[in-house]
This record gives C-alpha cells, sequence and structure tokens, in this order.
C-alpha cells in the first residue's frame, strides 16, 4: 500500500503582497475621492475622469476602479452607461427623506450614549461646545460647521454600536451632497443650533435617555427646516455676509 502524500503548494508572498498593496491603493484612493467631494471640492454632478484621476492620486486605474464601485456603493457617485461616473447630484426631496431617516438614527444615538457615554468623551463634548460658542461669537460658520460635524460623530461613537455608526456615516455624507451643492443663507440660525447642541450635551449628561433622544431628533427636523427656510430666502446677499448653513 503506497501511502498517500499531500503536496502543499509553496506560499506566494509576492502576490500576496502585491494584493495587499493594491488593496492598499484602493482604500487610499477611496478616502481621498471621498474627502474631495464631501468637502465640495469636487462639485455634485462633476464627472470624474478616470486617467486623470488616476495620475493625480498616483495609482492605476484598476485600484481607481475599485475605489469608484466602493463610493457608487455607499450613494455618493454614480454609473452613467457609456457616458462616466459622475458626482451623485442629490435633490431636495431625497434630502428632506434623508434627514427623515437620519432624524430616527440620531434619536437612537441619542438614547444609547445616554446609556454608554464615558466621562471623558463628555469632556471632548463640553469641550466642542466652547468651541462652538467661540465660531458664534467670531461668526465663522465654517468653523462651526466643522465642529458640528465633530460633535454628532463624536455622539454616535459613544453609543458603542459599530452598525449603527456605519448607518449613521453613510445618511450624513450623502446629505453633505445636497448641503454643498445648495446656497448658504442661514448664518443667523447658528445661534439656535448651538443652544439645541448644549441642550442634547445636558441631557445625555444627566443619562436621561428618553430626553436625550427626543432633543436628537428634534435637532436634525429643526435641521430640515432651518435649510428650506435658507433656501427660500433672497440669493443676493453681500459676500462678506455669506455662510454655510448649519448642518445640524
Amino acid at each position: 500500500m503506497i501511502a498517500s502524500v499531500t503536496v502543499r503548494r509553496p506560499f506566494d508572498s509576492l502576490g500576496a503582497i502585491e494584493l495587499l498593496r493594491e488593496q492598499s491603493l484602493v482604500t487610499v484612493a477611496q478616502g481621498e475621492l471621498e474627502r474631495r467631494i464631501l468637502s465640495g471640492e469636487i462639485a455634485a454632478g462633476a464627472r470624474l475622469n478616470e486617467v486623470a484621476l488616476a495620475s493625480t492620486l498616483g495609482t492605476s486605474r484598476g485600484p481607481l476602479r475599485e475605489a469608484l464601485r466602493a463610493l457608487g456603493q455607499a450613494g455618493l457617485v454614480r454609473v452613467e452607461k457609456n457616458r462616466g461616473v459622475f458626482v451623485r447630484r442629490v435633490t431636495l426631496e431625497e434630502a428632506s427623506e434623508f434627514y427623515e431617516v437620519r432624524a430616527a438614527l440620531e434619536g437612537l444615538v441619542g438614547r444609547l450614549a445616554a446609556q454608554r457615554i464615558s466621562a471623558d468623551e463628555l469632556e471632548v463634548l463640553r469641550a466642542v461646545i466652547r468651541r462652538m460658542r467661540q465660531a458664534l461669537r467670531a461668526h465663522d460658520a465654517d468653523e462651526y460647521f466643522a465642529l458640528n460635524l465633530e460633535f454628532h460623530d463624536l455622539l454616535a461613537r459613544a453609543a458603542r454600536n459599530g452598525a449603527l455608526l456605519a448607518n449613521y456615516r453613510g445618511v450624513v455624507n450623502q446629505l453633505e451632497l445636497y448641503r454643498h451643492a445648495t446656497l448658504s443663507r442661514a448664518a443667523g440660525h447658528i445661534a439656535p443650533s448651538t443652544r439645541e447642541h448644549e441642550a442634547i450635551v445636558a441631557a445625555v449628561a444627566a443619562r436621561d435617555a428618553g430626553r436625550a433622544e427626543r432633543l436628537l431628533v428634534q435637532h436634525v427636523l429643526a435641521s430640515r427646516e432651518r435649510l428650506t427656510a435658507a433656501l427660500a430666502a433672497p440669493a443676493a446677499l453681500p459676500a462678506a455676509q455669506s455662510a454655510r448653513a448649519p448642518r445640524g
């Protein structure tokens, strides 16, 4: 009887390294494109030229296409047959629907964060609120907008639920496509938005899950109303007064 012999193929280390390298390039390309889209550097509706982007990002078209595919799944770009890839343009109706979904997600964020947030995380939130007040006094809408995103993302992380965080970020990112494409005429609404953030922190710090949930839902829906009002306002404003609307 002849014993069977298992023949093992040698580990292809070069192939594994190349695979890791390509995956890394996809991640880097996806992250950079997402940053450019969400910052408004690449405008809603813009066509994405693969050759130009591959050259700019220093990658081949293979990883770039994988990155674009991932951005499509995230709802940030769309593919038009025989035309190419475009940054998604979100309509007012779609944005309103996103706000409703975000309100539900933020409500759950508030409830869970009130139960799970740490003392250190509370201090970070309070520090963000202090910086928001400074931005309000300085009439710095750009700084306020960045702090607003930071505040809500900190709160979402404090909820300690990975699935919730991923869905929250997905909705927020798609909302950004709309808000960067709209005229910014609601700097006067920063003050009430700041007061709403202060009340949310107070509820979370008191471990009042029901109140935190209710305040966050109200805050997101109020943000939708503020944006709607801003869009209905007269378009002509002096350049010095133009500012981004608070994003909730």
